[in-house]
């Protein structure tokens, strides 16, 4: 079986038993005590608190959940690429029971899927009860239940329970979700992977790769009380949890059970085998499925590149599902935990001969592989893949340096000695090493770290931190001038810089520095994001504004580096490049404005950001074939591959010229910049020049596929051109693409005559509907002459009040009208109808009625007030509406 068969199998068995199938929760938890969502359970703590009522009927469920360990209480971080079953994330598969069925048929599910569906030999498996040592204060009683279900089991398939059902203590078979609070024994599944499979259960609980378990079920029904005891919960529960990874890699290692002599891994299944051919072919090496020796971390050079491999496809999973969810990269707690993840794998690439960017460039495997049973992953995949980048771009500016540092301090050390603290805190402040890797680069060469002296030194930082304040800034006017920013971003996308002040600007935190490669925001161009480092922290910047000649880059969150601190910020140049092309683009559809519409049209405005471009000018609506010659236009300069150049000059020597665009009404200093397309530098003779301090592409073929897809009017004699460049023109157009292949597949027509097939539709169409309105207008004349009929005389004036039905709101007022002309100048007509969560209605009055003082928007403004809305009208005809469809008769009726 595929693993996808697996997870589905797993599922579509619990689907038979009446569980509702969940979808996993997020890997950012729910509990503030937790780093990320590392149970299935999670998502269902507050039912089994009795916080929350059990939304299931019956009270069942199963899903598989993502989950990672790394961090705090359960940390797999160190084990991960060493041996054939540890991972940072994973899934875990699970079916629940909030009250409903336990332990018996809990079991009997187990074994059913186990040994029914799946086929695992049953010689081969192994089950663990709780039995408790009284020595050492074990809670609870021997599991005498769940034995005797699991001997029941055992002694049909002719083996002996005393063989295959082994105890355990509370460390193995008792789980608590807190020293109180609910808990209960667990029974665990174990498969004997040994060649003979004939161990008798020496192996189980023994923490060997031989021997594995792959099902825990656990028995929620004890409280855990203050004072040490326990008492029976009133409902008891099942929580369950299956390691996915474990269960594929046995099922397809061992060819379904028929050959158990080969190496049987979790990574040798088709999880992670695509991350590994990715990996083949970014580095050149093969992954040989080799293994270290307990307590080594690789004697050969392919036993290392195999541990490389292993860690690389396991982080990989990690960072990608946890970005998707949200949770970034940073510089604590959770968000710490990824980059010391991230940094391993950068690091780890070393050993596969991977220096340039490479980690990013996985992610598209786990969205082709794990996008339909986990969509987060491609919906999000440019944006994960994007995050990836940037932490990867940034650690690599910095590892070959922290690497010389590490080698010229262990060259220094024979075999035992031990890395100081003080060069472990200079890899982690300077290099931005986390300490865990040193750690592991120290254990490759037989060496320790002293962890305390860097532990001293950290907290050191920490104090000096603190004692840093940040200055109280209310608006961006209240910004003075002390500190100008130098921008040196026309040229350079990265560099060094001093942190001149930290600020507080309606709650978000800003970095002004004395020089910046960041663009802020003006002349219609975004700000640039970006990523500053000091040491072993970053921070994102998200945007960056500007204050008179002062640069402010808002921070992702409130941490900030410390004023007068010497960091390194770099632009993501992704963003940038694509920015760029917008902006540029944007002055060749201004040159090519001209060139097919008009000289005078003027621009007014525009917008540059990564994803499109705006375009005001004043004139009329532009035609078909007008727009058509401008992006034809456009797209031959971005062919002709010109120069893109600028130069300062003084603004008097260009004021006057008309070649070279300029906007009346702003001002503009001594010094201008001239960007021109074509020509020669700084002559200034392109054939687009434009006054423009944005940033832009080198050459025109840079900009790559121009598409406009949109104009309209935003003001009266102003109207709007909406395109796209680059990538984002490619995206519209393969959109435009599969849109026409979806219609051409809808109709069964070829592509070519989808044309001709549209305007067939569009004539059926229009005669179904002319005979559709022939019927509707007979049937609701005959509803009219119904209707009228039973109009209800009182006082002189003749009532219909109804609720009826109706196609339309439309086909309401009309029947209204039709009503109201067959009863006469005395009617008062009021009809209601419900159009799905809403109510219509309306009021016709005749002549007389109007004499009589009735008046049909009174009628509907009064009625309509019962039905939580509003309506209005003339005293002969008004119409309204509500959106409480249960009040409908109330209304009706209050209509006097």
């Amino acid at each position: 079986m595929t693993s996808a068969q697996v997870r589905q199998s797993f599922l579509d068995f619990f689907k038979s038993k009446q569980h509702s199938i969940v979808q996993s929760s997020s890997l950012m938890p729910d509990s503030p005590n937790l780093l990320f969502t590392n149970a299935g359970m999670n998502q269902f703590v507050p039912i089994f608190l009795g916080q929350t009522k059990c939304p299931y009927t019956p009270g069942r469920a199963a899903d598989t959940q993502k989950c990672i360990r790394a961090g705090g209480k359960h940390n797999d971080l160190e084990d991960v690429g060493l041996d054939t079953y540890h991972h940072t994330f994973f899934e875990m598969l699970g079916n629940w029971s909030f009250g409903d069925y336990f332990k018996r048929e809990a079991i009997d599910f187990a074994w059913e899927l186990i040994t029914e569906v799946w086929r695992f030999p049953k010689h081969r498996l192994y089950a663990t009860v709780y039995k408790p040592d009284p020595s050492k204060g074990d809670p609870s009683a021997f599991d005498q239940e769940a034995w005797d279900v699991w001997a029941e089991k055992f002694r049909a398939a002719g083996l002996d329970p005393a063989v295959h059902i082994v105890n355990g203590n509370k460390k193995d078979n008792f789980w608590m979700m807190g020293e109180t609070g609910p808990c209960g024994p667990c029974t665990e599944l174990h498969v004997d992977l040994t060649p003979e499979g004939d161990t008798k259960g020496a192996l189980v609980n023994g923490s060997d790769a031989r021997c594995m378990e792959i099902w825990n079920l656990v028995f929620i029904q004890f409280n855990a009380n203050p004072d040490g005891t326990f008492s029976p919960l009133p409902a008891r529960h099942v929580d369950t949890g299956m390691g996915f990874e474990r269960v594929a890699g046995i099922m397809q290692c061992t060819k379904n059970f028929k050959d158990f002599s080969g190496v049987i891994s979790n990574y040798e299944s088709d999880v992670f085998t695509p991350l590994f051919r990715r990996l083949e072919e970014l580095s050149g090496k093969k992954y040989g499925s080799t293994l270290p020796a307990a307590g080594s971390i690789g004697d050969t050079p392919q036993e290392k590149d195999d541990v490389a491999f292993r860690v690389i496809a396991d982080h990989i999973r990690t960072l990608s599902f946890a970005i998707a969810d949200g949770i970034q990269p940073g510089n604590s707690d959770r968000n710490y935990v990824l980059r010391r993840i991230l940094r391993r794998a950068v690091r780890y690439g070393r050993t596969l001969g991977l220096k340039n960017g490479f980690f990013h460039q996985l992610v598209g495997v786990l969205a082709d592989t794990m996008g339909d049973v986990f969509p987060e992953i491609r919906t999000r995949r440019s944006v994960v893949a994007d995050v990836i980048r940037i932490e990867e771009e940034s650690f690599n500016r910095t590892l070959d340096k922290g690497i010389a540092l590490f080698e010229d301090e262990a060259g220094k050390l024979k075999a035992g000695g031990v890395i100081s603290g003080a060069i472990a805190f200079r890899l982690y402040d300077e290099q931005g090493f986390p300490l865990d890797l040193t750690q592991l680069m120290a254990r490759e060469r037989g060496l320790t770290v002293d962890g305390a002296g860097f532990e001293q030194l950290m907290e050191a930082q920490r104090q000096r931190a603190r004692a840093a304040q940040k200055k109280e800034v209310i608006t961006l006017s209240d910004i003075g001038s002390d500190h100008p920013t130098a921008f040196v971003g026309y040229e350079a996308l990265a560099t060094q810089a001093k942190v001149a002040q930290v600020a507080k600007i309606k709650d978000r935190t800003a970095v002004i520095l004395d020089q910046s490669p960041c663009y802020a925001e003006m002349g219609g161009q975004v700000g640039d994001s970006a990523v500053i480092t000091l040491g072993g922290r970053q921070w994102r910047v998200t945007d960056t504004q500007k204050s008179g000649q002062t640069w402010l880059h808002f921070l992702d969150g409130e941490d900030a580096p410390e004023a007068g601190a010497t960091i390194e910020i770099a632009v993501d140049q992704a963003r940038r490049d694509a920015i760029q092309r917008h902006h540029t683009v944007t002055h060749l559809l201004h040159w090519a404005l001209h060139e097919v519409v008009s000289k005078e049209a003027s621009q007014k405005g525009s917008a540059v950001d990564p994803t499109k471009l705006t375009f005001d000018f004043n004139g009329q609506a532009l035609t078909p074939g007008q727009l058509a010659d401008i992006e034809k236009l456009v797209n031959e300069r971005i062919l002709a591959n010109d120069a893109v150049t600028w130069s300062e000059v003084a603004y008097a020597s260009v004021k006057g010229r008309p070649d070279i665009m300029q906007f009346f009404g702003d001002k503009y200093g001594d010094a201008v910049r001239v960007v021109q397309v074509g020509g020669q530098s700084a002559a200034l003779n392109g054939w687009s020049m434009e006054l423009c301090a944005g940033t832009h592409v080198r050459h025109t073929g840079e900009i790559g596929l121009f598409r406009i897809v949109g104009e309209n009017a935003i003001a009266a004699g102003v109207r709007r051109i909406e395109a796209v460049a680059g990538l984002a023109g490619y995206e519209r157009a393969r959109a435009d693409a599969e849109l026409l292949k979806s219609l051409a597949a809808a109709t069964n027509t070829p592509v070519a005559d989808l044309l001709k097939r549209l305007e067939q539709v569009m004539e059926q169409s229009a005669a179904v509907e002319k005979k559709l309105k022939v019927y509707r207008d007979r049937e609701s004349s005959q509803l009219a002459d119904t209707l009228a009929a039973k109009a209800n005389e009182r006082a002189g004036l003749k009532y219909v009040i109804a609720q009826v039905s109706a196609e339309t709101p439309n086909d309401l007022r009309d029947l209204g009208a039709k009503v109201a002309g067959k009863v006469g100048p005395t009617a008062v007509v009021v009809l209601a109808a419900i159009f799905g969560d809403k109510v219509s209605l309306v009021a016709n009055c005749g002549a007389d009625a109007i004499k009589a003082g009735k008046a049909a928007g009174k009628i509907v403004t009064d009625a309509c007030g019962k039905l939580g809305g509003k309506g209005g009208g003339k005293p002969d005809a008004a119409m309204g509406g509500g959106t409480d469809v249960t009040k409908v008769a109330e209304a009706l009726a209050a209509v006097g």
